[in-house]
């Protein structure tokens, strides 16, 4: 089973949060300050926090500014999941992935069950990788925003998760970009 290893040694990771909304500020985004404030009591970094409008082009764009930025490992963006003519968060996330995480969406759908019921399938969750940094798009709900957490990116982004974890295959995402 899934464990927590002790003898090693917890490795921060540097977490940009982003979220997109037509009506949200920063005084008032309250899946942002939940996921930021579970980031650091988590002993990770807050690298970067924005919020852009539910476009996809800004969306794909800013995604695409955090994969370029080396100080950013992973990026967590929060609304514009859902099924409206609006939420386009997720195509904009496809637009940059080079691979999906496919089961990412899977495990939160399964998380999300256990919570709302059969309501979880109006959740497209999704989690890929592109350039090295790992990407998740979450709901813009704060339990939604705290089930991702707390049951699947807490565990997967600390390095002492046993049997594996995210953070670990860290310097072989671009293995492939390596001279042979």
């Amino acid at each position: 089973m899934s464990h927590i290893d002790d003898t090693l040694e917890f490795i921060p990771v540097r977490i940009a949060v982003l979220t997109v909304s037509d009506s949200r500020t920063l005084k008032d985004d309250k899946s942002g300050d939940t996921l930021v404030k579970m980031i650091e009591e988590s002993g990770h970094v807050v690298a970067d926090r924005k919020i852009v409008t539910d476009d996809r082009p800004l969306i794909r764009d800013t995604l695409q500014m955090w994969i370029d930025d080396k100080d950013v490992d992973v990026v967590i963006s929060t609304g514009g999941t859902g099924l409206t003519g609006r939420d386009v968060t997720v195509e904009a996330h496809r637009d940059v992935y080079e691979k999906e995480i496919d089961a990412f969406g899977t495990v939160f759908t399964i998380v999300s069950m256990q919570k709302i019921g059969t309501s979880a399938v109006q959740s497209r969750a999704t989690g890929g990788v592109a350039g090295g940094t790992y990407l998740f798009a979450l709901p813009g709900s704060t339990g939604a925003c705290k089930d991702a957490w707390n049951e699947i990116l807490k565990f997967q982004l600390d390095y002492r998760h046993k049997p594996c974890n995210f953070v670990q295959i860290f310097p072989r995402l671009e293995e492939h970009k390596r001279r042979k």
